[in-house]
């Protein structure tokens, strides 16, 4: 019933032109590049235009997503040793990619103190599609690495939607100070407080 609805929908919109575009340029390894080149001044943009556009109003809302984000990326350094143990603790007993959905929640936060909800149409759209392919080639990579051992774990573990049966509370209550060094969580989670310190504090009364 979903796949005929789906079809059905991209039939009338002719959408899987413009959906093979948009993929071929989140894969493009040029822009890629200089995305992570120019991440920094990129943020930094970022947090201006934010500044510019909040409305006191909706910071708290803001926050509160944010900070849920936080803490789920918080919680995934903490149990992520990288590209040498397979990552299936914590919160990736309950879903393959929950940093991705703790990035998302951060910086949609953010976006929400603006009070522009095509901001936040815009941002999920665009998010979306970094997410999907990014997971893609990231899988590709786990595959190699880990074998028979991450394909078991896929079969078990949804992708994005998170599950919440049968799980074996060992693995999903896990923590790892030692990882959340490793993996610069500390810096992470002082970078997102200081931020919204400063929103905080330049926020028109």
């Amino acid at each position: 019933m979903r796949q005929n609805i789906n079809f059905l929908i991209n039939d009338f919109f002719n959408l899987e032109p413009i959906i093979t575009k948009i993929n071929t340029l989140y894969n493009n390894p040029e822009l890629r590049r200089k995305l992570l080149k120019f991440r920094w001044p990129l943020a930094i943009l970022f947090s201006i235009a934010i500044a510019l556009l909040m409305k006191p109003q909706f910071f708290w809302l803001g926050l509160l997503l944010s900070m849920v984000g936080e803490i789920l990326q918080v919680w995934c350094f903490a149990s992520l040793h990288k590209k040498k143990e397979l990552a299936d603790n914590g919160p990736y007993a309950i879903v393959r990619n929950p940093m991705y959905l703790g990035r998302y929640l951060l910086i949609l936060g953010a976006i929400v103190i603006t009070g522009r909800p095509f901001l936040i149409i815009t941002f999920t759209i665009v998010y979306y599609f970094y997410m999907v392919n990014r997971v893609k080639r990231e899988e590709k990579v786990l595959e190699e690495i880990f074998k028979d051992n991450y394909r078991m774990y896929c079969q078990q573990v949804p992708r994005f939607l998170p599950l919440w049966c049968n799980l074996k509370k060992t693995k999903l209550c896990f923590f790892k100070w030692q990882l959340f060094f490793e993996n610069n969580a500390h810096l992470n989670l002082l970078t997102v407080s200081v931020g919204y310190l400063a929103i905080y504090y330049l926020m028109p009364s």
